[in-house]
């Protein structure tokens, strides 16, 4: 069984089954795949970047971790493959058959092209507008990440990581974001009313016309820097209880009262 990049190109060129073969971290990026037969593969962490996978065979495949960045799985048979955690960011799907394939923390944006009528922001993958209501996604590495408009109430966002993301008219009534780095984020006209924002870092963040009466914890939240904050939101911020603003931030060391006067 073919195991280097090498191999498996010359496989594939020469129409041989690649079923079940263990390629686990393999670096394919790039290469032409086109009708790879590749059902159930492991296929792992592979790097697949950018990869032409035109009507290839992954059916049942696992592909967690997998980097698809800019991979071109037009008309791919994806049946039953898992897709956790696999980034899909500017790949082309269009045409590929999704049934009951697993696409939980998956991520897209806005260049991702999916088939027609395939319900993408309802299947547990990680984009703009997706329906996330409630998702696990404590210290999930969400760097950067386009999440504009999508639906985050009562999700667990705690510890995670969403520096420099676009939460742009996202929805995150109740969500926990306790510990939180939302450094530089952009979050205007997000809807935050009941989330709890304790030890949060939002040095930068852009919080215009941010919708919000009352967080059920600001302790420990950093706001130094924050743009968009209007007087009366302040305000609202510093009428919190006294213990909260007071409560230092663990990494900054400021207080949230300190952090609000700046």
């Amino acid at each position: 069984m073919p195991t280097s990049p090498d191999a498996v190109r010359q496989a594939v060129h020469a129409n041989v089954r690649l079923d079940h073969a263990d390629l686990y971290q393999i670096n394919l990026n790039g290469l032409d795949l086109e009708a790879a037969q590749l059902a159930q593969a492991i296929l792992i962490r592979a790097d697949l970047r950018h990869t032409n996978l035109r009507q290839a065979d992954l059916r049942g495949a696992d592909l967690r971790g997998a980097d698809l960045r800019g991979a071109d799985l037009h008309n791919a048979k994806l049946t039953g493959a898992c897709l956790y955690r696999v980034d899909l960011r500017g790949s082309d799907l269009r045409g590929a058959d999704l049934r009951e394939a697993r696409l939980q923390g998956a991520y897209y944006d806005r260049q991702t092209q999916f088939p027609d009528g395939f319900a993408y922001r309802s299947a547990g993958a990680i984009g703009p507008g997706a329906q996330l209501n409630g998702a696990p996604l404590n210290t999930a590495n969400l760097r950067q990440t386009d999440l504009a408009g999508a639906q985050l109430l009562g999700a667990y966002l705690g510890g995670a990581d969403l520096t420099g993301a676009d939460l742009q008219g996202a929805r995150l009534v109740q969500a926990d974001l306790r510990g939180a780095t939302l450094t530089g984020a952009d979050l205007r006209q997000a809807r935050l009313n009941g989330a709890n924002l304790a030890g949060v870092d939002l040095r930068a963040a852009d919080l215009s016309e941010v919708e919000f009466e009352q967080f059920e914890s600001i302790a420990g939240a950093d706001f130094t820097l924050v743009q968009g904050l209007s007087a009366a939101m302040r305000q609202r911020l510093l009428n919190h209880p006294p213990a909260q603003l007071d409560a230092i931030h663990p990494l900054t060391l400021k207080t949230t009262r300190a952090s609000l006067s700046e």
